[in-house]
């Protein structure tokens, strides 16, 4: 993957002379035209040998162009915030939002290059690395994302000689490490590794353009002429991002589905619902006070039908957790902020730490249920979104978090008598709006959006439980049971690393 790297590329002074005021004029034009249209944005990734001139490289981007619209960002060894969360967290917290550029110094290829190198990864274990990289990339693409992932590549004869110079130099000695003379000695594994991670994930939508970092001239040229290329294609070309045309959603044939097999006759008498509350919500407070739950988190998604008593359920729940461990994260329409970031960005950033649950009323599961059935997103894009949802889920699991996922579940009737108790009661006013009436015209489009998200997004590690909700006293004390249950279950298995 390197060879053409390491064919001596120059730049002579007058050329580079020449060039550059022309150059960082289209640069701050194209960037203008960026932050006016914010129509995408731009993450530039910088990744490489060490010595190879990436620094050197961010500095110059930052000086070139408006530093007020450049987001940069260096990633070294992660925090104690972020190693209570997935590895992925610090890195969706970086994303810049529409009509900026961000420039990622170090990126999610670190983790993975170096325990590979370092032999604390295994080939399968790199190579499911590899493959969520590719995933999220993907992502990242569709949601219109400009990727742009620069390698810049020494020789190891190069990098030597740019490691010494650097250390010769009182000026710049402070950045050679004893850590650099340590990878230094293992170049030859860190070229196979990288040359593997570069192969597998150059991809059409996100390519590597490798960078021969031994000439400051050519490494600057070349970074900057490609990202001022990139960026006038796809602002003068704003029908470049496109979705494509995904298969209508079809009905089982016999009109039947997993709603239908839940009991809504269920009925608790107050006596029992009484007694079994306190027993659970003794059980859920002796568990998240547990020794082995400070290692862990718990996020409680809840869905459901309108009217279905997601809030009944969750004031059951916070009454035995400690406020000060606990969140309610209570989802709306997305925000002006949040409609210029990814679909799922504005949960990655709410994910608990550890020993806290988060609770979350609605969910990023909006994305292929009312955005899905509403029309605010097209096929593509809610079809994209269960493998981009089980993606975010897995990550929260292999970080100790418990995945509970709750849908409450009304008959029509049902809802239609607590509808009109709420729109009757001075107290319950604000519960019911114009949006809630409108929904259940289409009922049928939700229960076929409910039944496709439960197929789809119901795995082993994050099941989906239904609740019939008919019965609030039911409804309430299965949630907590099955809570305290995989809570439980949880603290009984030996604690990741």
């Amino acid at each position: 993957m390197f060879e053409t790297a390491e064919v001596g590329h120059v730049i002579d002074k007058e050329t580079y002379a020449a060039e550059l005021p022309t150059l960082r004029s289209a640069l701050l034009d194209a960037q203008f035209d960026l932050k006016q249209a914010r129509k995408f944005a731009t993450v530039v990734l910088i990744a490489g040998v060490d010595g190879a001139g990436k620094g050197e490289t961010v500095n110059l981007l930052n000086e070139w162009m408006d530093p007020r619209h450049v987001e940069t960002h260096a990633f070294g060894a992660p925090s104690d915030e972020e190693l209570a969360r997935p590895n992925m967290w610090r890195f969706w917290r970086a994303l810049p939002p529409r009509g900026k550029i961000g420039i990622l110094f170090g990126s999610w290829y670190t983790g993975p290059v170096v325990g590979r190198a370092l032999g604390n990864l295994s080939d399968p274990e790199f190579d499911l690395e590899v493959e969520r990289i590719n995933r999220f990339e993907r992502m990242l693409a569709d949601e219109g994302i400009l990727l742009l992932k620069f390698w810049f590549h020494l020789s190891k004869k190069a990098q030597k000689k740019r490691l010494q110079k650097l250390e010769s130099n009182p000026r710049t000695r402070w950045r050679v490490t004893d850590q650099d003379w340590h990878n230094f000695k293992r170049y030859d594994d860190f070229r196979a590794v990288s040359a593997k991670a570069v192969r597998e994930t150059d991809m059409a939508h996100a390519p590597w353009i490798i960078v021969e970092g031994a000439d400051a001239r050519y490494r600057s040229l070349t970074v900057a002429k490609t990202l001022l290329g990139a960026l006038r294609v796809r602002l003068d070309n704003p029908s470049a991002i496109h979705s494509a045309l995904a298969a209508p959603p079809v009905r089982p044939i016999d009109a039947r589905n997993i709603l239908d097999t839940l009991d809504l006759a269920q009925r608790t008498e107050k006596s029992e619902y009484e007694a079994r509350l306190e027993e659970l919500q003794g059980r859920l407070a002796l568990a998240v006070r547990h020794p082995r739950f400070a290692g862990k988190s718990v996020v409680a998604v809840f869905e459901g039908s309108d009217a279905a008593g997601k809030g009944g359920a969750i004031r059951r729940i916070t009454a035995a957790l400690d406020a000060r461990h606990y969140d309610i994260v209570p989802v709306a329409a997305p925000t002006e902020e949040e409609r210029l970031q990814p679909y799922l960005w504005r949960f990655w950033r709410r994910l608990p730490g550890r020993g806290r649950t988060a609770i979350f009323d609605r969910s990023w599961y909006g994305r292929v249920l009312v955005e899905r059935v509403e029309g605010f997103c097209g096929d593509a894009d809610w079809l994209r979104a269960y493998s981009e949802i089980n993606d975010f889920e897995e990550q929260m699991h292999e970080n100790n978090m418990i995945v509970c996922k709750f849908w409450l579940q009304v008959s029509k009737d049902e809802q239609l008598a607590r509808f009109t108790e709420r729109q009757s009661s001075q107290f319950k006013r604000f519960k019911i709006t114009d949006e809630d009436w409108r929904n259940r015209d289409k009922w049928d489009a939700y229960t076929m959006a409910v039944c496709d998200m439960v197929d789809r997004t119901s795995t082993e590690i994050a099941p989906w439980t239904l609740v019939a909700a008919e019965d609030k006293y039911t409804a309430r004390l299965k949630v907590l049971e099955t809570l305290c249950d995989r809570i439980e279950a949880a603290l009984q298995k030996k604690k990741k690393k």
